[in-house]
Protein backbone atom coordinates (compact mmCIF):
# COMPACT_ATOMS: atom_id res chain seq x y z
CA UNK A 1 0.00 0.00 0.00
CA UNK A 2 1.07 3.33 -0.87
CA UNK A 3 -0.17 6.35 1.25
CA UNK A 4 0.37 10.39 0.86
CA UNK A 5 -0.35 12.39 3.64
CA UNK A 6 -0.49 16.27 3.74
CA UNK A 7 0.47 18.11 7.08
CA UNK A 8 2.15 14.85 7.62
CA UNK A 9 5.03 16.92 9.63
CA UNK A 10 2.41 18.25 12.14
CA UNK A 11 1.06 17.08 15.39
CA UNK A 12 -1.52 14.21 14.01
CA UNK A 13 -0.16 13.72 10.44
CA UNK A 14 3.33 12.61 12.08
CA UNK A 15 1.27 9.78 14.22
CA UNK A 16 -0.42 8.85 11.62
CA UNK A 17 2.46 8.58 9.22
CA UNK A 18 3.92 6.53 12.34
CA UNK A 19 1.15 4.26 12.14
CA UNK A 20 1.00 3.79 8.37
CA UNK A 21 5.07 2.80 8.52
CA UNK A 22 4.32 0.28 11.13
CA UNK A 23 1.48 -1.37 8.87
CA UNK A 24 4.11 -1.73 6.32
CA UNK A 25 2.90 0.91 3.60
CA UNK A 26 4.70 3.37 2.07
CA UNK A 27 4.27 6.74 2.88
CA UNK A 28 4.56 9.99 0.95
CA UNK A 29 4.49 13.50 2.87
CA UNK A 30 3.80 16.70 1.42
CA UNK A 31 3.93 19.51 4.35
CA UNK A 32 5.17 22.92 3.73
CA UNK A 33 6.10 23.30 7.40
CA UNK A 34 3.85 26.21 7.88
CA UNK A 35 2.30 24.43 11.14
CA UNK A 36 4.61 21.05 11.21
CA UNK A 37 8.35 20.53 12.16
CA UNK A 38 11.16 18.30 10.43
CA UNK A 39 11.53 17.53 14.11
CA UNK A 40 8.09 15.80 14.29
CA UNK A 41 9.64 12.91 11.77
CA UNK A 42 13.40 13.44 12.70
CA UNK A 43 12.68 9.45 14.47
CA UNK A 44 11.36 8.27 10.85
CA UNK A 45 14.67 9.60 8.81
CA UNK A 46 16.31 5.79 8.60
CA UNK A 47 12.58 4.46 7.11
CA UNK A 48 13.29 4.16 3.24
CA UNK A 49 10.09 3.55 2.86
CA UNK A 50 9.02 7.37 3.92
CA UNK A 51 9.27 9.73 1.34
CA UNK A 52 9.31 14.20 2.39
CA UNK A 53 8.41 16.51 0.44
CA UNK A 54 8.63 20.43 1.47
CA UNK A 55 5.52 21.74 -1.15
CA UNK A 56 2.39 23.92 -0.37
CA UNK A 57 -0.35 21.78 -1.34
CA UNK A 58 -1.87 24.58 -3.49
CA UNK A 59 0.60 24.34 -5.94
CA UNK A 60 -1.29 21.91 -7.69
CA UNK A 61 1.03 21.04 -10.60
CA UNK A 62 3.68 20.70 -7.96
CA UNK A 63 1.70 17.92 -5.59
CA UNK A 64 0.48 15.95 -8.63
CA UNK A 65 3.99 14.52 -9.32
CA UNK A 66 3.54 12.70 -6.34
CA UNK A 67 0.66 11.09 -6.27
CA UNK A 68 1.40 8.78 -8.64
CA UNK A 69 0.47 4.89 -7.50
CA UNK A 70 -1.01 6.27 -4.17
CA UNK A 71 -3.83 4.43 -2.93
CA UNK A 72 -5.07 6.40 0.23
CA UNK A 73 -4.66 9.79 0.40
CA UNK A 74 -5.30 11.30 4.26
CA UNK A 75 -5.58 15.36 3.64
CA UNK A 76 -4.64 17.16 6.84
CA UNK A 77 -2.65 19.67 5.93
CA UNK A 78 -3.90 23.48 7.17
CA UNK A 79 -3.43 26.56 9.02
CA UNK A 80 -3.91 26.47 12.59
CA UNK A 81 -4.97 28.77 15.49
CA UNK A 82 -8.01 30.78 15.63
CA UNK A 83 -6.66 34.56 16.54
CA UNK A 84 -4.19 34.37 13.46
CA UNK A 85 -7.23 33.56 11.12
CA UNK A 86 -9.27 36.33 12.46
CA UNK A 87 -5.90 38.49 11.79
CA UNK A 88 -5.59 36.71 8.44
CA UNK A 89 -8.29 35.21 7.25
CA UNK A 90 -7.42 35.11 3.42
CA UNK A 91 -4.58 33.11 4.13
CA UNK A 92 -6.85 30.85 6.04
CA UNK A 93 -9.44 30.10 3.17
CA UNK A 94 -7.34 29.76 0.24
CA UNK A 95 -5.45 26.88 2.34
CA UNK A 96 -8.59 25.57 3.63
CA UNK A 97 -10.56 25.80 0.34
CA UNK A 98 -7.83 26.29 -2.58
CA UNK A 99 -5.55 23.74 -1.06
CA UNK A 100 -8.46 20.73 -0.45
CA UNK A 101 -9.26 21.22 -4.45
CA UNK A 102 -5.73 21.27 -5.45
CA UNK A 103 -5.55 17.97 -3.42
CA UNK A 104 -9.16 16.81 -4.16
CA UNK A 105 -8.04 17.31 -7.69
CA UNK A 106 -4.73 15.23 -7.43
CA UNK A 107 -5.94 12.54 -5.77
CA UNK A 108 -9.05 12.09 -8.19
CA UNK A 109 -6.83 12.19 -11.14
CA UNK A 110 -4.77 9.49 -9.86
CA UNK A 111 -7.57 7.32 -9.22
CA UNK A 112 -7.15 7.04 -5.21
CA UNK A 113 -8.99 4.43 -3.17
CA UNK A 114 -9.93 6.14 -0.10
CA UNK A 115 -9.82 10.25 0.49
CA UNK A 116 -9.57 11.22 4.59
CA UNK A 117 -10.26 14.59 5.21
CA UNK A 118 -9.43 16.13 8.79
CA UNK A 119 -12.29 18.20 9.96
CA UNK A 120 -13.03 20.09 12.42
CA UNK A 121 -15.26 20.04 15.74
CA UNK A 122 -14.78 23.86 15.44
CA UNK A 123 -17.75 23.85 12.54
CA UNK A 124 -20.90 23.05 14.99
CA UNK A 125 -19.68 26.87 17.05
CA UNK A 126 -21.79 26.90 20.48
CA UNK A 127 -24.18 23.81 19.98
CA UNK A 128 -27.80 23.59 20.59
CA UNK A 129 -27.01 19.73 21.95
CA UNK A 130 -24.73 17.88 23.76
CA UNK A 131 -23.24 15.13 22.50
CA UNK A 132 -23.50 16.79 19.85
CA UNK A 133 -24.51 14.63 16.66
CA UNK A 134 -22.95 15.04 12.77
CA UNK A 135 -26.54 16.41 11.54
CA UNK A 136 -26.17 19.79 14.45
CA UNK A 137 -26.70 23.21 12.42
CA UNK A 138 -22.98 24.35 11.50
CA UNK A 139 -21.83 27.47 12.64
CA UNK A 140 -18.73 28.68 12.35
CA UNK A 141 -17.44 31.38 14.63
CA UNK A 142 -14.42 32.54 13.38
CA UNK A 143 -12.52 32.08 9.81
CA UNK A 144 -10.54 28.75 11.16
CA UNK A 145 -13.64 26.62 11.99
CA UNK A 146 -15.44 28.28 8.65
CA UNK A 147 -12.19 27.12 6.02
CA UNK A 148 -12.25 23.35 7.69
CA UNK A 149 -16.05 23.68 7.26
CA UNK A 150 -15.95 24.90 3.64
CA UNK A 151 -12.83 22.36 2.87
CA UNK A 152 -15.32 19.06 4.29
CA UNK A 153 -18.10 20.56 1.64
CA UNK A 154 -15.64 20.38 -0.98
CA UNK A 155 -14.60 16.73 -0.30
CA UNK A 156 -18.29 15.73 0.26
CA UNK A 157 -19.12 17.65 -3.27
CA UNK A 158 -16.33 15.22 -5.06
CA UNK A 159 -17.87 12.39 -3.69
CA UNK A 160 -21.12 13.37 -5.14
CA UNK A 161 -20.07 14.82 -8.39
CA UNK A 162 -17.02 12.74 -9.19
CA UNK A 163 -17.42 9.41 -7.10
CA UNK A 164 -14.67 9.97 -5.06
CA UNK A 165 -14.63 7.21 -2.09
CA UNK A 166 -14.03 9.56 0.14
CA UNK A 167 -15.00 9.94 4.11
CA UNK A 168 -14.82 13.06 6.66
CA UNK A 169 -13.88 13.32 10.46
CA UNK A 170 -14.63 15.65 12.53
CA UNK A 171 -12.33 15.92 15.00
CA UNK A 172 -12.66 17.05 18.83
CA UNK A 173 -9.97 18.77 20.61
CA UNK A 174 -7.14 16.40 20.03
CA UNK A 175 -4.18 16.17 21.99
CA UNK A 176 -1.12 14.03 22.81
CA UNK A 177 2.94 13.91 22.09
CA UNK A 178 4.25 16.87 19.25
CA UNK A 179 1.02 18.47 20.05
CA UNK A 180 1.62 22.40 18.88
CA UNK A 181 3.63 24.76 20.87
CA UNK A 182 2.41 27.65 19.62
CA UNK A 183 -1.08 29.84 19.63
CA UNK A 184 -2.92 31.10 22.54
CA UNK A 185 -5.88 28.96 22.43
CA UNK A 186 -6.81 25.47 20.94
CA UNK A 187 -3.41 23.90 22.07
CA UNK A 188 -3.97 24.26 25.51
CA UNK A 189 -1.91 21.11 26.13
CA UNK A 190 1.38 23.11 24.59
CA UNK A 191 0.22 26.07 26.54
CA UNK A 192 0.09 24.93 29.83
CA UNK A 193 3.10 22.60 29.55
CA UNK A 194 5.50 25.59 28.99
CA UNK A 195 4.40 27.27 31.75
CA UNK A 196 4.76 24.46 34.01
CA UNK A 197 8.62 24.16 32.74
CA UNK A 198 8.80 27.84 33.27
CA UNK A 199 7.16 27.51 36.90
CA UNK A 200 4.05 30.08 35.32
CA UNK A 201 0.84 29.35 36.44
CA UNK A 202 -1.47 27.77 34.05
CA UNK A 203 -3.63 30.60 32.31
CA UNK A 204 -7.11 29.58 32.75
CA UNK A 205 -10.38 30.76 30.79
CA UNK A 206 -12.62 32.21 32.62
CA UNK A 207 -13.67 29.87 35.94
CA UNK A 208 -12.41 26.85 34.38
CA UNK A 209 -15.62 25.00 34.55
CA UNK A 210 -15.90 24.87 30.78
CA UNK A 211 -15.60 21.05 29.74
CA UNK A 212 -13.85 19.69 26.43
CA UNK A 213 -13.92 16.67 24.65
CA UNK A 214 -10.05 15.78 24.96
CA UNK A 215 -9.15 12.93 22.33
CA UNK A 216 -5.74 11.08 22.57
CA UNK A 217 -4.24 11.38 19.26
CA UNK A 218 -3.53 7.37 18.78
CA UNK A 219 -6.69 6.89 18.67
CA UNK A 220 -7.77 9.94 16.30
CA UNK A 221 -4.84 7.62 14.13
CA UNK A 222 -7.07 4.27 14.92
CA UNK A 223 -9.93 6.09 13.44
CA UNK A 224 -8.30 7.43 10.10
CA UNK A 225 -6.52 4.15 9.57
CA UNK A 226 -10.21 1.98 10.26
CA UNK A 227 -11.94 4.66 8.13
CA UNK A 228 -9.55 4.15 5.21
CA UNK A 229 -9.63 0.28 5.48
CA UNK A 230 -13.65 0.21 5.71
CA UNK A 231 -16.49 0.07 2.54
CA UNK A 232 -17.64 3.42 3.97
CA UNK A 233 -18.08 6.24 1.60
CA UNK A 234 -19.50 9.60 1.74
CA UNK A 235 -19.69 10.17 5.22
CA UNK A 236 -19.19 12.86 7.66
CA UNK A 237 -18.23 11.39 11.06
CA UNK A 238 -17.46 12.86 14.58
CA UNK A 239 -14.29 11.56 16.43
CA UNK A 240 -14.19 12.11 20.38
CA UNK A 241 -13.51 10.26 23.62
CA UNK A 242 -17.04 9.77 24.51
CA UNK A 243 -16.70 11.61 27.48
CA UNK A 244 -16.11 15.15 28.44
CA UNK A 245 -13.31 17.00 30.64
CA UNK A 246 -13.36 20.51 32.69
CA UNK A 247 -9.75 22.42 32.47
CA UNK A 248 -9.83 22.28 36.47
CA UNK A 249 -9.38 18.44 35.97
CA UNK A 250 -6.95 19.19 33.47
CA UNK A 251 -5.22 21.74 35.56
CA UNK A 252 -5.70 19.15 38.76
CA UNK A 253 -3.82 16.50 36.68
CA UNK A 254 -0.92 18.50 35.71
CA UNK A 255 -0.47 20.48 38.78
CA UNK A 256 0.25 24.18 39.63
CA UNK A 257 -1.01 27.19 40.03
CA UNK A 258 -3.60 29.08 38.60
CA UNK A 259 -3.89 32.76 36.83
CA UNK A 260 -7.71 33.52 35.49
CA UNK A 261 -8.16 35.45 32.04
CA UNK A 262 -11.30 36.71 30.81
CA UNK A 263 -13.61 34.16 29.15
CA UNK A 264 -13.53 34.66 24.92
CA UNK A 265 -16.22 35.55 23.12
CA UNK A 266 -17.56 32.83 21.08
CA UNK A 267 -16.19 29.67 22.67
CA UNK A 268 -18.49 27.01 23.96
CA UNK A 269 -18.71 26.07 27.64
CA UNK A 270 -18.35 22.39 26.13
CA UNK A 271 -17.15 20.51 23.28
CA UNK A 272 -18.59 17.24 23.43
CA UNK A 273 -19.14 14.56 20.57
CA UNK A 274 -22.04 12.23 19.93
CA UNK A 275 -19.95 9.42 18.20
CA UNK A 276 -22.87 7.02 17.23
CA UNK A 277 -22.23 6.98 14.02
CA UNK A 278 -18.66 6.22 14.27
CA UNK A 279 -19.55 2.97 16.81
CA UNK A 280 -22.04 2.28 13.90
CA UNK A 281 -20.35 2.82 10.39
CA UNK A 282 -16.52 1.79 12.32
CA UNK A 283 -16.96 -0.11 15.18
CA UNK A 284 -14.71 2.56 16.24
CA UNK A 285 -14.29 4.12 20.26
CA UNK A 286 -11.73 6.10 21.86
CA UNK A 287 -10.00 3.69 24.36
CA UNK A 288 -7.29 5.87 26.17
CA UNK A 289 -8.29 7.42 29.34
CA UNK A 290 -7.93 11.18 29.86
CA UNK A 291 -5.91 10.59 32.81
CA UNK A 292 -3.81 7.86 31.04
CA UNK A 293 -2.95 10.34 28.13
CA UNK A 294 -1.99 13.39 30.38
CA UNK A 295 0.43 11.28 32.22
CA UNK A 296 2.21 10.01 28.74
CA UNK A 297 2.24 14.24 27.79
CA UNK A 298 4.22 14.93 31.37
CA UNK A 299 6.47 12.37 30.50
CA UNK A 300 7.23 13.76 27.13
CA UNK A 301 7.03 17.39 28.31
CA UNK A 302 10.97 18.07 27.33
CA UNK A 303 9.24 18.51 24.49
CA UNK A 304 7.61 22.14 24.51
CA UNK A 305 10.58 23.40 26.15
CA UNK A 306 11.50 25.45 23.55
CA UNK A 307 7.25 26.82 23.21
CA UNK A 308 6.76 30.13 24.25
CA UNK A 309 5.66 31.11 27.53
CA UNK A 310 2.46 32.40 27.88
CA UNK A 311 1.48 34.67 31.01
CA UNK A 312 -2.12 36.66 31.57
CA UNK A 313 -0.29 39.95 30.32
CA UNK A 314 1.06 38.75 26.73
CA UNK A 315 -1.95 36.19 26.46
CA UNK A 316 -4.59 39.47 26.69
CA UNK A 317 -1.99 41.53 23.86
CA UNK A 318 -2.01 38.14 21.75
CA UNK A 319 -5.83 37.64 22.19
CA UNK A 320 -6.92 41.50 21.44
CA UNK A 321 -8.26 40.82 18.25
CA UNK A 322 -10.46 38.25 19.63
CA UNK A 323 -12.31 40.53 21.46
CA UNK A 324 -12.39 43.19 19.48
CA UNK A 325 -14.06 41.21 16.46
CA UNK A 326 -16.19 38.07 18.16
CA UNK A 327 -17.42 40.58 21.16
Amino acid sequence: MRSLVTGGAGFIGSHLVDRLLAEGHEVVVLDDLSTGHRGNLEHLKRQDELEFHEVDVRDHDEICKHFEAVEWVFHLAALADIVPSIQKPLEYLRAGVDGTISVLEAARHAGVKKFLYAASSSCYGIPDAYPTPEDAEVRPQYPYALAKNLGEQCVMHWVQVYGLPAISLRLFNVYGPRARTTGTYGAVFGVFLAQKLAGKPFTVVGDGTQTRDFTYVIDVVEAFTSAAKSDVIGEIMNVGSSQTYSINRLVELLGGEVVHIPKRPGEPSCTFADVSKIRKLLNWKAVTRFDEGVAIMLKNIDYWRDAPVWESSNVREQTKDWFKYLA
